[in-house]
């Protein structure tokens, strides 16, 4: 469990932890794995939410799944790419955060990725909060921590 002075250090930068949607490059689960492969390869991210016509998120789609797709034993066939939607090989079992905020949540699920997704409660996409804006959350406590407390060995 985290102290709740911690807590409330950690939190000071809170509003800043969210990216929000209209910033974020996202794919439709309708789209092509051409499509996904252009995207991935022009924003330079190796993974990326997916969202469903409505904007709510269904999954998330990496560009390892997308070249996993094009290549076989023997060859490389990026011609495969436009006959397989996103949602054919998306990632469904993605993890998400709502607001407000639970920062040991968030630790817990940036250990094992770049980002979560924020979702309000019906599910449509919201934006993320991405392991970079915590760390710079965690770089603000090393600093001031020992500036507001007298920290002492128990």
């Amino acid at each position: 469990m985290i102290g709740q002075k911690v807590k409330e250090i950690l939190l000071e930068n809170e509003e800043y932890f969210l990216v929000s949607a209209d910033n974020v490059a996202t794919l439709q689960d309708t789209n092509s794995l051409e499509h996904a492969f252009l995207v991935l390869t022009n924003i330079g991210y190796s993974r990326i939410p997916v969202v469903d016509r409505k904007e709510k998120l269904v999954g998330s789609v990496s560009l390892s799944m997308v070249v996993e797709v094009m290549i076989d034993t023997e060859s490389i066939n990026p011609d495969k790419l436009s006959e397989v939607l996103v949602s054919d090989v998306m990632d469904k079992d993605v993890k998400s955060l709502k607001q407000p905020f639970e920062i040991e949540k968030i630790l817990n699920l940036l250990v094992d990725a770049n980002f979560v997704p924020v979702v309000d409660d019906d599910g449509v996409f919201k934006g993320i909060v991405t392991r970079k804006e915590i760390l710079k959350s965690v770089n603000h406590l090393a600093h001031e921590i020992e500036s507001r407390y007298a920290l002492q060995t128990k």
